[in-house]
């Protein structure tokens, strides 16, 4: 046998256990201002999520009245264990900022530096300032329309697109009474009377809910769509005979005709695309409704044109219209619980994780939803929208 052992005498004594290093829970330190943006009544956490969150450790700071317009007021987030601020200031001073709309240039200013914000982006409506500024404060940001789960679904924007396609037919038939000055027909199956007629233009989540709700009532349905995948999954998701078609103009004219509710569900990945001419609305019935979802991002009928909750119809060729593009807002407390039902168990997440930085490094949904990290532009959508250098958030987080 050799003199010489392969392994030195180290290697063959017992070496310690090396065990998986416990995570550092974070605690949260939440600010809820109030919103102030134009007829926007939602807010991002109700009472229930600020009770859940303060029992586990984090501290929120309430503005006074931020959740009034919902039905929430501040007792409730008082006994839920927040702090209530008569300051504005104060609730934009917390590390992590809660916004339902984007902050405006003056409440960035309060923002403290390298602090988290976390809004919708609401990309058509920015200006190139505004995201200059945040880079100025080295502020890390997400966007929760663009967070996407593990199904690959956009979970806040689908909850709040089933909430403005169920409402776009609940708003038709209120618009179509004689009390306000509608044509006086009933959306329903009443015996002896022809159901009401409903043309659906889109067949995504607000198609699939506006249809739910209008089969629901008892009027008769015809969607458009251009994608047979998603007419079928429509049909299925339904379970009932449904007339479905793709949208070929001679087609969608005689449909509309007919009908005495439209309805634009569809979206185009920069801009709503026209599928309805000002001809078409034309030769629509006198009296006719049109609710245009999609206007939010331009609206699929000519016609159309944004109007606002205080003032939300117009006419045109004696076709009512009715475009307000920020439906969810009309039920302010039922799209608050939708929000807060879905920002709870992430930021409870992200707690468990140590933090919004840590969480983001294992939770791919968290960077899909970041556009800034600690001042650098890491959204390829805001870069090439506003001409702006970016950088890769996969080459920034290791």
């Amino acid at each position: 046998m050799s003199q010489y052992s392969p392994f030195s005498k180290e290697e063959l004594l017992p070496q310690e256990e090396m065990l998986e290093i416990k995570k550092h829970k974070g605690e949260l330190f939440i600010g809820l201002p109030k919103e102030t943006h134009f007829e926007e009544k939602r807010v991002c956490l109700t009472p229930d999520a600020v009770a859940a969150l303060t029992a586990h450790g984090h501290r929120i700071v309430v503005e006074t009245g931020a959740g009034n317009a919902a039905n929430f007021n501040d007792k409730e987030y008082s006994e839920a264990g927040a702090k209530i601020s008569y300051n504005v200031e104060e609730a934009f001073g917390c590390n992590i900022v809660l916004k339902v709309a984007p902050p405006t240039l003056q409440e960035i200013e309060y923002i403290k530096p390298q602090s988290v914000l976390l809004s919708a982006l609401q990309l058509k409506t920015q200006s190139k300032k505004y995201f200059e500024t945040l880079a100025k404060k080295r502020i890390t940001a997400f966007a929760f329309d663009y967070i996407k789960d593990e199904h690959g679904f956009y979970p806040i924007v689908k909850s709040l697109s089933e909430i403005a396609g169920t409402a776009s037919v609940l708003i038709a038939a209120e618009l179509l009474s004689n009390s306000n000055k509608g044509n006086g027909l009933l959306v329903g199956n009443i015996g002896g009377v022809p159901p009401t007629d409903v043309v659906i233009i889109g067949a995504g989540t607000v198609g699939e809910f506006a249809a739910r709700s209008a089969l629901g009532l008892g009027a008769r349905v015809k969607v458009f769509d251009n994608s047979i995948t998603k007419l079928r999954r429509l049909q299925h998701c339904l379970n009932t005979p449904i007339y479905t078609s793709t949208i070929q103009p001679k087609t969608l004219l005689k449909a509309l005709m007919r009908c005495d509710i439209a309805i634009g569900a569809i979206r185009g990945k920069n801009r709503s695309p026209i599928m309805v001419t000002e001809d078409m609305v034309e030769q629509m019935k006198d009296g006719a409704l049109i609710v245009d979802v999609s206007i939010d991002c331009g609206g699929c009928f000519e016609t159309s044109r944004i109007t606002t909750h205080s003032e939300p119809t117009f006419i045109e060729h004696g076709v009512m219209h009715y475009c307000v593009p920020n439906i969810p807002s009309r039920y302010a407390r039922t799209a608050s619980v939708s929000i807060s039902n879905i920002f709870t168990p992430y930021l409870l997440s992200i707690a468990e994780e140590g933090g919004f930085e840590n969480a983001a490094r294992f939770d791919k949904s968290l960077r899909n939803g970041m556009y800034f990290y600690h001042g650098i532009l890491t959204s390829k959508t805001v870069a090439d929208w506003f001409n702006l250098p970016f950088r890769d958030i996969n080459l920034l987080i290791i």
